[in-house]
């Protein structure tokens, strides 16, 4: 007997149609939906020229020539005690090689503790930059050398420097300027305005505050030279916020005059003399970076010409008030009148 076999036929259930999903921005978009570029602030101060970038190579490769040859004697060091050493540090040496070289001079058996070069617990408790010169100094232990960095983080150590520009004669004798200190996206380091400090960089850094101090010694122009008078105090100084961007002093036409300023940075930005010196107008002479003149008077300089003058601060064993100064330069020499900080 055969045997029927029945199929039941069942109806497919509607399925109700797929959600929609909304992407949410914190998300990444695809590929195919281009991103906005991010708002990043607008550095004020002038890029870098172009002509800069070949002299600065070559300035690079001579100070590592020279600073492999470098000896620091005796006639070099300015200050000693059992814990801190200073160095008048020559322009054109990297802040490295001067370490060793103290290393060096210190392992020729003049200590009379008799330390051998294993125990020596150098550190550099101030940087400067290659061409710089002036005031460097050196802690002889760990532990002198973690207070004296909590004395410059928090502000505690007074510095004056001495700087030879050249730009368009200053119409102010003592000025404060405050501004915002970052890298640009080329990775120069730029003037930004205060308002811009906290706010985020390309390369992931934030915008800094910065300021500095400044009082013109002497202006020169020709065989005249006009020393501001010395009556001015701290409480006649201008104060200057950096807002707007500052004009390219290559592209003025005004007359420009040899100006001698000693400089106080209250915060310790990199190249911040140089930058707010290039913003104000008056770029130190041989600071081809920041716009200064490569040839000035007939004469080329192969250094920018800038001078850590000074350090005052407490010293962080004995407690005492200390102030170290290096001896200035012939191109610093000071008009009648002038006396040192």
């Amino acid at each position: 007997m055969n045997t029927l076999k029945t199929h039941r036929f069942v109806r497919p259930l509607s399925l109700p149609p797929p959600p929609v999903v909304y992407m949410s921005t914190s998300h990444p978009l695809p590929e195919s939906v281009p991103c906005q570029p991010r708002d990043y602030p607008k550095p004020l101060s002038p890029p870098l020229p172009a002509a800069s970038k070949q002299i600065e190579l070559s300035r690079a490769m001579s100070a590592t020539s020279r600073s492999d040859l470098l000896e620091i004697s005796e006639g070099d060091v300015v200050y000693e005690d059992e814990w801190l050493l200073v160095v008048n540090k020559p322009q054109g040496v990297y802040c490295e090689n001067i370490l060793n070289s103290v290393r060096r001079l210190l392992t020729t058996g003049r200590l009379e503790d008799g330390r051998t070069d294993a125990l020596l617990e150098l550190h550099l408790a101030n940087r400067l930059d290659r061409d710089t010169s002036g005031v460097l100094l050196i802690t002889k232990s760990h532990k002198v050398a973690a207070k004296l960095v909590r004395a410059f983080t928090e502000h505690m150590v007074v510095k004056s420097y001495i700087a030879l520009c050249v730009g368009v004669a200053p119409k102010w004798d003592r000025i404060t300027i405050r501004s915002g200190h970052g890298r640009s996206k080329f990775g120069a380091w730029r003037v930004y305005a205060t308002s811009d400090v906290g706010r985020a960089l390309p390369g992931g850094s934030l915008v800094r505050n910065m300021e500095t101090s400044f009082r013109v010694l002497s202006i020169r122009e020709g065989s005249f030279i006009k020393v501001p008078s010395p009556r001015n105090t701290d409480d006649d100084q201008e104060i200057m916020v950096v807002e707007e961007e500052s004009k390219s002093v290559l592209d003025g036409t005004e007359a420009k005059v040899e100006v001698l300023v000693r400089a106080f940075p209250k915060s310790g930005r990199t190249h911040q003399i140089r930058l707010h010196c290039q913003y104000l107008g008056i770029p130190l002479i041989g600071d081809v970076k920041y716009e200064g003149m490569h040839e000035w008077e007939g004469k080329a300089f192969e250094f920018h010409l800038l001078h850590a003058e000074s350090l005052s601060f407490e010293h962080p064993i004995t407690r005492l008030p200390i102030k170290i100064q290096a001896p200035i330069p012939s191109w610093a020499s000071m008009p009648c009148g002038v006396e040192r900080s």
